[in-house]
C-alpha cells in the first residue's frame, strides 16, 4: 500500500466493530498512502489528503493481497468471501481485502494533528522493541500495582501491543507467575527488581523469535507454553505440568512450579 492511490474502496457492511468514520471510502478513493507504519496494534497510514487511517486486526482480522491483480482475467475475485468486508482496489494493481470473520477489527480516519489525542493511542506505552521499553520503564509502570503482572502486560499503558499469547510465552521464559503482583518486580520508590530486567529480555526476545519465524498467532507447535495445558513443563529439570486458567477473560498457561 505504501507510495500507492485508492483507486476504488468498497465496503461489504456498515461498519466492523463499530461503524465506520462518514464518507469513509469517498475520503479514501484518489488519496496516496505516503507510509505504512504501526503503533501499538494499530496499522497508521497517513493519506496525501492529512488524514491518517487507522486499522486493528480485532482478534481474527487478516489481510489479504492479490498482487497480479492486472493479469487476471475481467471479474475474477469479484465474489466475495463470507468473511470479506472490505476490499482497497490500488493504483499498482493490487487488491487488499479485509477478512475479519468476529467482525472485531477497527477502520477509522483521523486527522494528522490529532493522531496523539486519539483514544487507543493517548498514552499508550513505550514499543516493546524500542529503546524507550527498559526494565526501569517497566518498574515505573507497574510500581504499586495490585493487578496480577500478567493482566498489567495487557495494558496499553504499560507496554504497547503485547497480545496474550505472546505476554504468556515471555513470564514463562522469565520465570515469573502470570498471578504475582505487578508491583513485585519494582520496588517502593518504583526502581527495577531483577525479575524487571529478565521479563523485558525475555518480552523482546519472544517478539523477535516470532519475527524471525514469521509466526502467526495461533501456531501453538511452536510455543513453550501457550496452548499446552496438561503436558509436562519444557524447562530443563522441572517436573511441573502446564496449567490453564482465566484472567481478564483471557486464557493463561504456565507452571506451577518453575513460574514464580
Amino acid at each position: 500500500m505504501d507510495g500507492a492511490r485508492f483507486v476504488r474502496v468498497t465496503l461489504r457492511r456498515a461498519g466492523l466493530r463499530r461503524s465506520f468514520p462518514p464518507d469513509f471510502a469517498a475520503r479514501l478513493e484518489g488519496k496516496t498512502v505516503q507510509a505504512l507504519t504501526r503503533r501499538g496494534k494499530y496499522l497508521v497510514a497517513p493519506l496525501s489528503s492529512g488524514e491518517t487511517l487507522l486499522m486493528h486486526l480485532g482478534m481474527s482480522g487478516s489481510f489479504r493481497l492479490d498482487i497480479d491483480a492486472g493479469s487476471r482475467r475481467p471479474g475474477a475475485g469479484d465474489e466475495p468471501g463470507r468473511h470479506d468486508h472490505v476490499v482497497f482496489r490500488m493504483s499498482s494493481g493490487a487488491i487488499v481485502t479485509f477478512n475479519d470473520p468476529r467482525r472485531f477489527g477497527v477502520m477509522d480516519l483521523v486527522r494528522r494533528g490529532e493522531l496523539n489525542q486519539y483514544p487507543a493511542l493517548a498514552g499508550m506505552g513505550p514499543e516493546p522493541l524500542g529503546p524507550d521499553f527498559t526494565a526501569a520503564a517497566l518498574a515505573r509502570a507497574c510500581a504499586g500495582k495490585r493487578t496480577p503482572l500478567k493482566v498489567a502486560l495487557l495494558d496499553q499503558q504499560v507496554v504497547a501491543g503485547l497480545g496474550n499469547i505472546y505476554a504468556s510465552e515471555a513470564l514463562y521464559r522469565a520465570g515469573l507467575s502470570p498471578r504475582r503482583r505487578a508491583s513485585t518486580i519494582a520496588t517502593p520508590t518504583g526502581l527495577p527488581r531483577e525479575g524487571a530486567a529478565r521479563l523485558v529480555a525475555a518480552i523482546k526476545q519472544v517478539l523477535r523469535d516470532a519475527i524471525a519465524r514469521k509466526a502467526t498467532a495461533y501456531r501453538s507447535a511452536r510455543f513453550r507454553v501457550y496452548d499446552r495445558a496438561g503436558e509436562p513443563c519444557r524447562t530443563r529439570s522441572c517436573e511441573g505440568i502446564i496449567r490453564r486458567y482465566s484472567q481478564a477473560g483471557r486464557s493463561t498457561f504456565s507452571c506451577p512450579i518453575c513460574q514464580r
